[in-house]
């Protein structure tokens, strides 16, 4: 190793560019066999910094989404239930009216005085997850707090999933005008997709070895 490549690690490591860090060999190597140009060979490192800062975000994302399990359309068995409209998932997966476009950590901030900061770090993605909502009937404050959620976010994108229809969503408030006023804004301005037949978890629980097939 030379004292220039020595240099330029420890001024990486400075920056903090450890994308770049952990491919400077492979470039340098395609630098010397002749296949980069000086603009290229600085152009790949800085798309080997963004990539790995995008990963480093998404997984922290995913972290703070909490989701019980990480599943992708990918590997979706849609035989599992034909009912499915496969087709209508496949088209709202590739996400054009994204571009178009739990309340527990909000109570939270009433009690700690952090409400504001939490609803700011909430409406900033151009994506949120409202999951199995509707599941019990809600408190004022809890619909106060939906309500401003949903009108803040006023062109940004919310996927909500849910067990009940959305017919049924309409009793669990206590305040039918907040009730009618929130869920016209999600309901006539959605794609709804409605999931008919057997419940997929039961294929993504570990299976029991023991388990005979008359047990199923």
């Amino acid at each position: 190793m030379s004292v220039l490549d020595t240099a330029l690690r420890e001024s990486l490591k400075s920056l903090r560019l450890s994308g770049m860090l952990e491919t400077l060999d492979a470039r340098l190597a395609q630098a010397h066999g002749g296949e980069l140009g000086h603009l290229d060979f600085l152009q790949v490192l800085c798309q080997d910094e963004i990539a790995r800062r995008e990963t480093v975000a998404f997984e922290r994302r995913l972290r703070k989404a909490k989701f019980e399990q990480q599943a992708t359309l990918e590997g979706f068995d849609f035989n599992a239930s034909p009912k499915l409209p496969a087709a209508q998932i496949r088209d709202l997966a590739a996400l054009r009216w994204l571009h178009a476009g739990e309340l527990a950590e909000l109570a939270g901030g009433h009690a700690d005085r952090t409400w504001d900061r939490r609803m700011r770090e909430i409406i900033r993605p151009d994506l949120l997850i409202l999951d199995d909502f509707a599941m019990r009937q809600m408190t004022a404050p809890q619909a106060d707090d939906l309500y401003e959620l949903v009108s803040e976010r006023q062109g940004r994108s919310v996927i909500i999933t849910s067990n009940r229809a959305p017919s049924d969503w309409y009793p669990l408030f206590p305040n039918p005008v907040v009730a009618e006023s929130l869920l016209d804004r999600l309901i006539n301005a959605g794609h709804q997709v409605i999931m008919n037949g057997p419940s997929y978890r039961p294929n993504k629980r570990p299976k029991n070895p023991t388990e005979r097939p008359s047990d199923k």
